[in-house]
């Protein structure tokens, strides 16, 4: 005859040891991913943030022709440009009208695209005409500007562009500077303010042994046409190595 213990069934425990190590170790490794996923999701994140941007301040060397120009990262435009090297160009971006660089100060003005009128670019390259556009508006613009010209902002004239001409639907504004060429700009004028960009008007100095700086900006900023060609100027000049 058997005994009740004979029948009673054996107490297994309700998870095995090699389950609780496995179950243990996925958890382990959940965590580690979670970590990996929030650190790697905050590197992105403040990547997309910088969107190219940088607020380093160190300096490079850039080797363009026969100039020398010392630059500080956050202010040149491309990352794949920031870097001691021989160029054939640089790109800037500025701020306006304190001409300062990219920083967690202005940032703002970087990133806003209803404030074009808060940046100014420039390129930086070799001179490939001998002539800037102040030099070109006798021999070259007047060719294919309207005879009858408009008063502009601030002392400008404004010249509208021969329909027929390879500069149609471009304005031209030129004023005479006492003892220097006159001043020369060309622009797609937008049709209202909120149309406007960074780049409707454009201007190219010579400067330096051998550089030509265009820089460009917002029709916002014609009022403030002197202001803006005597600092880019001296910016310029002031990055010049001797």
């Amino acid at each position: 005859m058997n005994t009740p213990e004979a029948h009673e069934p054996e107490f297994l425990p309700l998870l095995s040891p090699r389950f609780v190590y496995k179950v243990a170790g996925v958890i382990a490794l959940l965590a580690v991913l979670a970590l990996a996923v929030s650190f790697t999701g905050q590197r992105l994140g403040e990547s997309l943030a910088l969107a190219g941007h940088t607020s380093s301040r160190q300096t490079y060397d850039i080797f363009i022709g026969q100039d020398h120009l010392r630059l500080p990262a956050n202010i040149i435009r491309f990352e794949s440009q920031r870097a001691t090297r021989i160029a054939e160009r640089v790109d800037l971006y500025l701020t306006w009208p304190a001409l300062e660089g990219y920083s967690d100060e202005t940032r703002h003005f970087f990133n806003d695209v209803s404030h074009p009128e808060k940046l100014i670019f420039l390129q930086i390259a070799q001179s490939t005409m001998s002539r800037d556009m102040s030099g070109r508006l006798d021999p070259i613009y007047r060719h294919v500007l309207e005879d009858v010209a408009r008063p502009g902002p601030a002392g400008l004239m404004r010249y509208e562009a021969k329909p027929n001409s390879g500069y149609a639907g471009e304005v031209f504004f030129t004023a005479t500077r006492p003892g220097r060429p006159d001043y020369v700009l060309r622009c797609l004028v937008p049709e209202s303010e909120t149309a406007s960009s960074s780049a409707d008007c454009q201007r190219d100095v010579h400067i330096g042994k051998d550089l030509t700086a265009i820089y460009r900006f917002s029709a916002r900023l014609l009022p403030k046409w002197q202001a803006i060609d005597e600092s880019v100027e001296s910016f310029i000049q002031a990055r010049l190595v001797p």
